[in-house]
């Protein structure tokens, strides 16, 4: 296993040039980059940085709601993501990274909390069956993002298993993200081994729950405009009971996540993700946060 990162914590420092974000990587020891929507694909340029063969291109992400009630919104957003697994093959990248998309039928007050992921798993389901064709004539795999945070179902185990029922192709698998397990409560380890087979990559992000704040605001209230103790990347709101974190500085064991990825014979990346807000703010903050989680992880590789 190797470590690499997502551009986009970059990204939003303002630094969009893959050339040099791909040289400051291989110079600090990054194995290759997972390149988000704000890098622009752009052939001549993507050519040259890997031309070079210092950093390769692990996958391309790009999540989105694919089924937003805006049609010509969604219209683009699909557009984009078959643009991008069928640039996949050009440059190398064998994994394209996506939410699943979700209904505004998910979102009803006939519904506990106000939400029902499972009302949007047929749509999903026909919707996943047209990108996995395209995914196979391309030989890439899609990587469904397990983060319940923007347009997606694929968030629990329970429903892991229903959308690959009903997408019923073995190009789709995930991205093992748990940080976001974390604050769901789900159990983050085991489900390594239970996933072997469709685990296709993974994300280095940590979590950290306040469990005293928690007890005061519960767990359907997530986000305040309000001052509160953890801020996180949400514009303006902040976080009230927990927040991203980067490896090593959350509730999660690493080591017994890369000894398990070791199980089952994982040879993929471990891509970071660094959406800690107490690393963020410049770009120099941003890159030693990275630099601090590849240290981290990589005491265990």
């Amino acid at each position: 296993m190797k470590t690499c990162f997502i551009t986009n914590s970059l990204t939003g420092m303002g630094l969009k040039d893959i050339a040099v974000i791909a040289d400051w990587a291989a110079d600090n020891g990054f194995d290759a980059l997972e390149i988000g929507p704000g890098i622009p694909i752009d052939e001549k340029t993507f050519d040259a940085v890997l031309s070079k063969g210092k950093v390769r291109f692990s996958a391309f992400i790009f999540c989105r709601n694919f089924l937003s009630e805006k049609q010509e919104e969604a219209e683009s957003f699909r557009a984009s993501l078959l643009e991008r697994i069928r640039w996949a093959k050009k440059f190398g990248i064998d994994k394209v990274i996506c939410s699943t998309g979700i209904e505004g039928a998910s979102f009803s007050r006939e519904h506990p909390a106000g939400y029902h992921g499972e009302a949007s798993l047929d749509a999903v389901g026909e919707l996943f069956k047209g990108f996995a064709e395209e995914a196979e004539k391309n030989g890439v795999r899609l990587c469904f993002e397990n983060c319940p945070l923007m347009g997606n179902i694929a968030t629990s185990p329970w429903i892991w298993d229903m959308l690959f029922e009903k997408i019923g192709s073995a190009q789709v698998g995930l991205v093992y993200d748990p940080s976001h397990l974390v604050w769901q409560f789900i159990e983050p380890y085991d489900l390594i081994l239970r996933y072997r087979d469709r685990i296709f990559h993974v994300h280095g992000k940590d979590c950290e729950v306040d469990m005293q704040s928690l007890k005061r605001v519960g767990i359907l209230q997530h986000f305040s405009r309000e001052k509160d103790s953890f801020n996180a990347p949400h514009g303006n709101e902040k976080n009230l009971w927990w927040r991203y974190r980067l490896p090593g500085l959350g509730d999660l064991d690493w080591s017994k996540i890369v000894s398990r990825l070791y199980e089952i014979d994982y040879t993929g990346v471990i891509s970071i993700e660094h959406e800690d807000p107490v690393w963020s703010g410049s770009e120099d903050k941003v890159k030693a946060g990275l630099l601090l989680a590849k240290k981290h992880i990589g005491q265990y590789l």
